[in-house]
């Protein structure tokens, strides 16, 4: 879709949007926006940046390691990391239950209770929502807002490999947004992730930005045309996925991206790295056996719980 064409249907868009958002569940309406993309980046624009958000508009894109635990996370903040975010797939996986199928709830808002008391700013991945409910979206929001989160992440993928009704996640967002206007809302879709529906990309971003998205992400987009190409039709930062193989941070900043998260990607390699030291030890084979060391990572859990930085 071309930034002429996005122009054009925006009314139809903003109209497909209210129309979604008029069920009788209780869903925000969203709020008005005058002039097509322009009015809505006029309307972001008097949005008062959080501390969170302002990281998304600094000359070098945010950088975004994901932890699984309060020491990952504390570790990766000791390094300088403004902010940290965490990976949906290293909390199931951690507690034996499957990525991407509403079964965290619970575990992910007892981690970000764990997370609120330290003094980095912190973003919480919620896959969907845990729910199809926008209000009960929104009560999550809440919840995780109160524990301390700056921001949350919310795709439209879903456990079966299809997409979610484009209408329904920008509900979601409008209900979020309504609940906690403070709350970073980072909307993900899923097109390049799962290989389906590619060419709605640009349309479904562009309800999610009219609902009240922040900033968009598009996991599994990795061609430096179609990232650029996509910039172009945006008025929210894009968070774009890193892959060894894909763009480097440097390329993806000349690119446009504003924000780079690492997702799944450490505890994958905290996994192998375990793994590949025991087996060595195991085989006697040589292992690299540099590591943290008790003292240092006791000292991660140290926090008193009241050394909240502001969002």
């Amino acid at each position: 879709m071309t930034h002429t064409t996005r122009t054009t249907h925006e009314s139809d868009r903003c109209a497909d949007v209210r129309a979604a958002l008029a069920d009788p569940a209780p869903v925000p309406e969203l709020p008005a926006s005058d002039g097509g993309p322009a009015g809505l980046a006029d309307g972001l624009l008097q949005r008062p940046l959080t501390p969170f958000a302002r990281l998304h508009h600094q000359s070098a894109p945010l950088l975004l390691p994901n932890a699984w635990d309060h020491a990952s996370a504390a570790a990766l903040a000791a390094q300088g990391f403004p902010a940290i975010g965490t990976t949906s797939l290293g909390v199931a996986a951690a507690l034996g239950l499957p990525d991407g199928a509403a079964a965290t709830a619970d575990a992910t808002l007892a981690l970000a209770r764990r997370l609120g008391g330290g003094s980095f700013l912190f973003t919480v991945d919620a896959e969907g929502g845990f729910s199809d409910d926008p209000a009960e979206v929104a009560g999550l929001a809440r919840e995780l807002y109160d524990a301390g989160a700056a921001g949350i992440n919310l795709e439209d993928g879903r456990p079966d490999g299809t997409l979610a009704p484009v209408e329904l996640h920008a509900a979601k967002i409008a209900a979020v947004k309504a609940a906690v206007p403070a709350l970073f809302v980072n909307a993900r879709t899923d097109t390049h992730w799962l290989g389906r529906q590619e060419e709605e990309t640009a349309s479904r971003l562009a309800l999610y930005e009219q609902a009240g998205a922040d900033g968009v992400f598009v996991p599994g987009l990795s061609d430096p045309e179609g990232i650029a190409a996509l910039v172009a039709t945006l008025v929210v930062p894009l968070n774009i996925l890193y892959t060894p193989t894909g763009p480097t941070l440097a390329e993806l900043a000349a690119l446009g991206v504003r924000r780079i998260s690492l997702g799944s990607l450490l505890y994958r390699a905290a996994l192998t790295a375990a793994v590949n030291c025991a087996t060595a030890i195991r085989d006697g084979r040589s292992a690299d056996l540099t590591a943290l060391s008790y003292a240092e990572v006791q000292a991660l859990g140290a926090s008193d719980g009241t050394a909240r930085r502001s969002r």
